[in-house]
């Protein structure tokens, strides 16, 4: 069965704060969740008491499975400036390590009109060896997650898990990966099992949500049991993260999804 990790931004949001969105999700059987960024630089514009949050892991033996870059969304290809990504990647390492969590989730931003793709991407390798020569030795894997531009993210540049995969090989590092979500994937219209194999063993984070809408699983057309089953075929056995907004209450919304893995 997969480890299945709610996102505490959008799940157990009637929990309260962070650290009792923690707890509830512990107390409705899960080991793990993820967040976005924890500093409040980008989304949610609020940030979190990182003791607190910790303490709420450390006591209900919950494991933080992925956290946001900040920042994420103003990342841009050019200005060449990117300095104040560089510096929070830094304080994002620290924050991850007292949280125990081995994942950042990292993107590609808004790419620039009057620039090839190629040399786009291209850019975007050399940034994240960059990053990767300077978080060596943290223990952190830095994931590059591709989003759909059809719904949620237009102009966003990284659009396709082939790109990511593409990026990843030239980052060529242990610690570098692709972030693969299924919900982003639907909606772009790729073929799942296609680009599982292409990407291999660079996928080192999944996240999901049902397509169309981005609710929980059984809101929209996707068959989870098929979509799972490729997963688990092409090889991936890591936790999956849990991000969609809940139609109803968030213990009630998990359960197909659950019912789903422990198949799977």
């Amino acid at each position: 069965m997969y480890q299945l990790a709610p996102n505490i931004e959008l799940l157990f949001t009637e929990a309260g704060d962070y650290p009792e969105r923690v707890r509830a999700a512990a107390a409705a059987g899960f080991d793990a969740v993820e967040m976005w960024g924890p500093t409040g630089v980008d989304a949610p514009a609020k940030p979190k008491d990182i003791p607190a949050l910790r303490a709420a892991l450390e006591e209900t033996g919950t494991q933080l499975t992925a956290q946001l870059a900040e920042p994420r969304t103003q990342f841009m290809i050019p200005p060449w400036d990117h300095s104040e990504f560089f510096r929070k990647l830094d304080e994002g390492v620290e924050i991850a390590r007292a949280l125990g969590c081995p994942r950042i989730v990292v993107g590609s931003g808004t790419g620039f009109g009057g620039w090839k793709r190629q040399v786009q991407l291209d850019k975007l390798i050399e940034i994240y060896r960059t990053a990767i020569a300077q978080i060596e030795g943290s223990g952190v894997t830095l994931v590059l997650e591709p989003v759909n531009v059809r719904v949620d993210h237009p102009g966003s540049l990284l659009d396709r898990t082939s790109e990511a995969a593409y990026v990843a090989r030239g980052v060529d590092s242990p610690a570098f990966g692709v972030l693969y979500d299924i919900y982003h994937s639907a909606v772009e219209g790729e073929d799942m099992a296609a680009e599982l194999a292409g990407a291999g063993d660079l996928v080192k984070y999944v996240q999901l949500a049902d397509a169309p809408g981005r609710g929980e699983p059984g809101t929209g057309e996707l068959d989870w049991d098929e979509r799972l089953g490729i997963l688990r075929t092409s090889g991936y056995d890591g936790p999956i993260g849990l991000e969609y907004y809940p139609t109803v209450e968030s213990s009630a919304s998990v359960r197909r999804i659950v019912e789903a893995a422990a198949r799977a």
